[in-house]
Protein backbone atom coordinates (compact mmCIF):
# COMPACT_ATOMS: atom_id res chain seq x y z
CA UNK A 1 0.00 0.00 0.00
CA UNK A 2 1.35 3.71 -0.64
CA UNK A 3 2.31 5.42 2.01
CA UNK A 4 0.22 8.53 3.10
CA UNK A 5 1.83 11.90 2.95
CA UNK A 6 4.41 12.62 5.79
CA UNK A 7 2.86 14.27 9.12
CA UNK A 8 4.02 17.56 9.26
CA UNK A 9 6.50 19.24 11.93
CA UNK A 10 4.56 20.47 15.13
CA UNK A 11 4.22 24.69 14.77
CA UNK A 12 6.54 25.89 16.86
CA UNK A 13 9.38 23.28 15.87
CA UNK A 14 8.67 23.76 11.62
CA UNK A 15 9.09 27.48 12.82
CA UNK A 16 12.27 27.31 14.48
CA UNK A 17 13.40 24.65 11.64
CA UNK A 18 12.62 27.50 9.19
CA UNK A 19 13.96 30.09 10.28
CA UNK A 20 17.55 27.55 10.60
CA UNK A 21 16.84 26.26 7.38
CA UNK A 22 16.59 29.97 5.72
CA UNK A 23 19.80 31.01 7.07
CA UNK A 24 21.61 28.01 5.23
CA UNK A 25 19.54 28.48 2.47
CA UNK A 26 21.03 32.14 1.95
CA UNK A 27 24.77 31.01 1.83
CA UNK A 28 24.50 29.66 -2.09
CA UNK A 29 23.60 31.22 -4.75
CA UNK A 30 21.51 28.10 -6.02
CA UNK A 31 19.00 27.06 -3.29
CA UNK A 32 19.36 23.25 -4.23
CA UNK A 33 22.62 23.63 -3.51
CA UNK A 34 21.22 23.91 0.85
CA UNK A 35 20.45 20.44 0.25
CA UNK A 36 23.06 18.24 2.10
CA UNK A 37 23.23 21.07 4.98
CA UNK A 38 19.50 21.01 5.33
CA UNK A 39 19.20 17.07 5.55
CA UNK A 40 22.07 17.27 8.55
CA UNK A 41 19.81 20.05 10.08
CA UNK A 42 16.50 17.93 10.30
CA UNK A 43 18.48 14.88 11.13
CA UNK A 44 19.64 17.10 14.32
CA UNK A 45 15.87 17.30 15.34
CA UNK A 46 14.96 13.48 15.46
CA UNK A 47 18.13 11.90 15.15
CA UNK A 48 17.42 10.14 11.97
CA UNK A 49 16.29 11.48 8.47
CA UNK A 50 12.36 11.00 8.49
CA UNK A 51 10.01 11.01 6.22
CA UNK A 52 8.86 14.55 7.27
CA UNK A 53 12.45 15.81 7.41
CA UNK A 54 12.35 15.03 3.76
CA UNK A 55 9.03 16.70 2.93
CA UNK A 56 10.43 19.95 4.46
CA UNK A 57 13.09 19.74 2.50
CA UNK A 58 12.01 19.62 -0.96
CA UNK A 59 8.76 22.11 0.22
CA UNK A 60 11.54 24.83 1.36
CA UNK A 61 13.88 24.21 -1.95
CA UNK A 62 11.36 23.72 -4.31
CA UNK A 63 12.29 20.01 -4.68
CA UNK A 64 10.40 16.32 -5.42
CA UNK A 65 10.57 14.05 -2.23
CA UNK A 66 11.97 11.91 -4.92
CA UNK A 67 14.72 13.89 -5.25
CA UNK A 68 15.33 14.68 -1.79
CA UNK A 69 15.14 10.84 -0.93
CA UNK A 70 17.52 9.93 -3.11
CA UNK A 71 20.38 12.28 -2.06
CA UNK A 72 19.91 11.54 1.47
CA UNK A 73 20.00 7.63 0.50
CA UNK A 74 23.20 7.68 -0.78
CA UNK A 75 24.87 9.46 1.58
CA UNK A 76 25.62 7.53 5.13
CA UNK A 77 26.35 9.79 6.97
CA UNK A 78 22.18 10.29 6.74
CA UNK A 79 20.27 8.02 8.91
CA UNK A 80 17.00 6.09 7.46
CA UNK A 81 16.22 4.93 11.01
CA UNK A 82 16.47 6.30 15.04
CA UNK A 83 20.04 5.51 16.20
CA UNK A 84 22.51 5.67 19.27
CA UNK A 85 23.47 8.92 21.08
CA UNK A 86 26.69 7.38 20.08
CA UNK A 87 27.59 6.19 16.62
CA UNK A 88 30.50 4.10 17.04
CA UNK A 89 31.94 3.01 13.64
CA UNK A 90 34.94 0.84 13.23
CA UNK A 91 37.15 1.46 10.48
CA UNK A 92 37.32 -1.79 8.41
CA UNK A 93 38.89 -0.77 5.27
CA UNK A 94 42.00 -2.25 3.89
CA UNK A 95 45.04 -0.96 6.31
CA UNK A 96 42.67 -0.52 9.49
CA UNK A 97 41.28 -4.17 9.14
CA UNK A 98 44.96 -5.60 8.64
CA UNK A 99 45.86 -3.12 11.50
CA UNK A 100 43.16 -4.78 13.58
CA UNK A 101 40.08 -3.08 12.48
CA UNK A 102 37.78 -6.59 11.80
CA UNK A 103 39.28 -8.03 14.76
CA UNK A 104 38.01 -4.70 17.20
CA UNK A 105 34.22 -4.95 15.17
CA UNK A 106 34.01 -8.14 16.06
CA UNK A 107 35.05 -7.97 19.84
CA UNK A 108 32.57 -4.91 19.89
CA UNK A 109 29.89 -6.62 18.17
CA UNK A 110 30.05 -9.37 20.87
CA UNK A 111 30.87 -7.29 23.55
CA UNK A 112 27.69 -5.27 22.73
CA UNK A 113 25.12 -8.24 21.88
CA UNK A 114 24.52 -6.46 18.29
CA UNK A 115 25.05 -6.27 14.78
CA UNK A 116 26.53 -3.63 12.20
CA UNK A 117 23.84 -0.87 12.16
CA UNK A 118 21.57 -2.25 15.23
CA UNK A 119 21.45 0.08 18.53
CA UNK A 120 22.36 -0.94 21.68
CA UNK A 121 19.01 -1.81 24.22
CA UNK A 122 19.88 1.98 26.37
CA UNK A 123 19.67 3.90 23.06
CA UNK A 124 23.28 5.01 23.97
CA UNK A 125 25.29 3.23 20.51
CA UNK A 126 25.06 2.36 17.65
CA UNK A 127 27.44 0.19 15.78
CA UNK A 128 28.45 0.45 11.88
CA UNK A 129 31.49 -0.65 9.96
CA UNK A 130 33.02 2.18 8.10
CA UNK A 131 35.08 2.65 5.27
CA UNK A 132 38.24 4.95 5.09
CA UNK A 133 38.65 7.98 7.52
CA UNK A 134 41.81 8.97 5.38
CA UNK A 135 43.63 8.34 8.74
CA UNK A 136 45.41 5.37 8.36
CA UNK A 137 48.49 6.32 9.60
CA UNK A 138 46.93 6.28 13.40
CA UNK A 139 45.47 2.67 12.09
CA UNK A 140 43.60 1.12 13.38
CA UNK A 141 40.73 3.87 14.05
CA UNK A 142 37.66 4.08 15.62
CA UNK A 143 35.11 6.91 14.77
CA UNK A 144 32.78 8.16 17.62
CA UNK A 145 29.93 11.04 16.18
CA UNK A 146 32.87 11.33 13.79
CA UNK A 147 35.53 11.99 16.00
CA UNK A 148 39.14 10.17 16.48
CA UNK A 149 39.81 7.50 18.66
CA UNK A 150 43.16 6.45 16.86
CA UNK A 151 45.67 3.27 17.47
CA UNK A 152 42.98 0.98 18.60
CA UNK A 153 42.55 -2.08 20.56
CA UNK A 154 39.90 -4.49 21.10
CA UNK A 155 40.37 -4.25 25.01
CA UNK A 156 40.52 0.25 24.16
CA UNK A 157 37.69 0.22 22.29
CA UNK A 158 35.66 -2.48 24.54
CA UNK A 159 36.26 0.33 27.58
CA UNK A 160 35.12 3.46 25.22
CA UNK A 161 32.11 1.94 24.49
CA UNK A 162 31.58 0.46 28.26
CA UNK A 163 32.66 4.40 29.44
CA UNK A 164 30.31 5.98 26.87
CA UNK A 165 27.27 4.02 28.00
CA UNK A 166 27.75 4.62 31.66
CA UNK A 167 27.58 8.39 30.70
CA UNK A 168 31.17 9.12 32.05
CA UNK A 169 31.92 10.72 28.40
CA UNK A 170 35.59 9.68 26.69
CA UNK A 171 38.41 11.99 24.91
CA UNK A 172 38.48 11.59 21.49
CA UNK A 173 42.40 11.71 20.50
CA UNK A 174 42.63 14.78 18.43
CA UNK A 175 39.48 16.44 17.62
CA UNK A 176 37.26 18.72 19.08
CA UNK A 177 35.21 17.19 22.58
CA UNK A 178 32.41 14.55 21.95
CA UNK A 179 29.00 15.98 21.83
CA UNK A 180 25.65 13.62 21.12
CA UNK A 181 24.92 12.74 17.36
CA UNK A 182 22.31 15.22 17.34
CA UNK A 183 24.48 17.66 18.21
CA UNK A 184 27.10 16.78 15.83
CA UNK A 185 24.85 17.24 13.09
CA UNK A 186 23.71 20.40 13.78
CA UNK A 187 27.16 21.44 13.62
CA UNK A 188 27.55 19.91 10.00
CA UNK A 189 24.65 21.57 9.15
CA UNK A 190 26.53 24.30 9.57
CA UNK A 191 26.03 26.20 12.84
CA UNK A 192 28.54 27.35 15.20
CA UNK A 193 29.98 24.76 18.28
CA UNK A 194 28.51 26.81 21.50
CA UNK A 195 30.64 24.68 23.72
CA UNK A 196 33.56 26.85 24.90
CA UNK A 197 37.17 25.99 23.27
CA UNK A 198 35.22 23.41 20.92
CA UNK A 199 36.99 25.09 18.00
CA UNK A 200 39.83 25.93 19.32
CA UNK A 201 40.59 22.05 20.68
CA UNK A 202 39.80 20.89 16.91
CA UNK A 203 43.79 21.10 16.27
CA UNK A 204 45.63 20.18 12.90
CA UNK A 205 47.21 16.76 11.58
CA UNK A 206 49.16 14.42 14.14
CA UNK A 207 52.69 14.21 13.85
CA UNK A 208 52.85 11.17 11.34
CA UNK A 209 50.14 13.00 9.15
CA UNK A 210 52.47 15.34 8.92
CA UNK A 211 56.03 13.20 8.79
CA UNK A 212 56.21 12.95 4.95
CA UNK A 213 55.74 16.92 4.54
CA UNK A 214 58.54 17.15 6.77
CA UNK A 215 61.14 14.65 4.96
CA UNK A 216 59.99 16.50 2.14
CA UNK A 217 61.07 19.86 3.19
CA UNK A 218 64.15 18.47 4.19
CA UNK A 219 63.61 17.95 8.01
CA UNK A 220 65.16 14.22 8.60
CA UNK A 221 65.01 14.26 12.24
CA UNK A 222 61.96 15.49 13.92
CA UNK A 223 60.50 12.30 15.68
CA UNK A 224 57.64 11.50 13.56
CA UNK A 225 59.60 9.34 11.07
CA UNK A 226 57.65 5.98 10.93
CA UNK A 227 60.62 4.29 8.97
CA UNK A 228 64.11 4.67 8.51
CA UNK A 229 65.87 6.47 5.42
CA UNK A 230 65.72 4.18 2.72
CA UNK A 231 69.06 1.97 2.52
CA UNK A 232 69.58 2.46 5.88
CA UNK A 233 69.33 -0.08 8.55
CA UNK A 234 66.04 -0.12 10.86
CA UNK A 235 66.47 1.36 14.65
CA UNK A 236 66.09 -1.12 17.89
CA UNK A 237 65.31 1.87 19.80
CA UNK A 238 62.13 3.12 20.86
CA UNK A 239 60.53 5.53 18.29
CA UNK A 240 57.95 6.89 20.61
CA UNK A 241 59.20 10.13 22.83
CA UNK A 242 57.14 10.84 25.84
CA UNK A 243 53.74 12.41 25.31
CA UNK A 244 53.87 11.80 21.39
CA UNK A 245 51.09 10.23 19.18
CA UNK A 246 52.92 8.49 16.80
CA UNK A 247 51.51 5.82 14.47
CA UNK A 248 51.19 1.91 15.49
CA UNK A 249 52.34 1.16 12.54
CA UNK A 250 55.75 1.10 14.86
CA UNK A 251 54.03 -2.06 16.27
CA UNK A 252 51.65 -3.86 14.07
CA UNK A 253 49.25 -6.73 15.32
CA UNK A 254 49.76 -9.73 13.45
CA UNK A 255 48.01 -9.62 10.39
CA UNK A 256 45.83 -13.37 11.43
CA UNK A 257 44.23 -11.01 14.62
CA UNK A 258 42.19 -9.19 12.09
CA UNK A 259 40.50 -12.22 11.01
CA UNK A 260 40.45 -15.07 13.49
CA UNK A 261 38.09 -16.90 10.87
CA UNK A 262 41.45 -16.98 8.18
CA UNK A 263 44.23 -16.79 9.31
CA UNK A 264 47.58 -16.07 7.77
CA UNK A 265 49.39 -18.96 6.36
CA UNK A 266 50.55 -20.16 2.70
CA UNK A 267 48.84 -19.72 -0.51
CA UNK A 268 48.92 -22.38 -2.85
CA UNK A 269 49.56 -20.62 -6.31
CA UNK A 270 46.86 -21.95 -8.79
CA UNK A 271 48.12 -24.85 -10.77
CA UNK A 272 50.00 -26.43 -8.29
CA UNK A 273 49.49 -29.48 -6.73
Amino acid sequence: MPQLPAPDYPADVREQLAADAREVIARYPDSRSALLPLLHLVQAEEGHVTRTGLRFCAELLGLTTAEVTAVATFYTMYRREPGGEYQVGVCTNTLCAVMGGDAIFEGLRRHLGIGNGDTTPDGKITLEHVECNAACDFAPVVMVNWEFFDNQTVESAKALVDDLRAGRGADPTRGAPLCTFRETSRILAGFPDPRPGAVEASGGAGPASLAGLRLAKGDGAGPARVGPPRGAPPSTGPRQQPGEHLSSHDAPQKTSASDPDHPAGPVTEEGEG
